[in-house]
């Protein structure tokens, strides 16, 4: 698992995930009884922290993966066989 995003994507990341972290926190506190929506903002925001932390994101890596398997196909299509 090698890094695919920048340094400053990366920061990014932790700074927006650790807000979404404190606000999910925080309503979870004044409202707890409603917590289904706010448990998974906070579990969007942990998984920010945690791409940011690493460098590594999932969508973005299958993104790249299906840019590279599109660009294989056309080159494979425009290859003319000569016999």
């Amino acid at each position: 698992m090698r890094p695919n995003i920048g340094i400053v994507n990366a920061l990014v990341r932790i700074t927006c995930g650790f807000t979404m972290l404190a606000w999910a926190t925080s309503k979870l506190v004044k409202r707890p009884w409603n917590s289904y929506s706010y448990i998974v903002v906070a579990m969007l925001g942990g998984m920010k922290v945690g791409e940011g932390i690493t460098r590594f994101c999932p969508l973005t890596a299958l993104f790249e993966n299906y840019q590279e398997n599109t660009q294989e196909e056309k080159h494979e299509e425009t290859v003319i066989n000569p016999t």
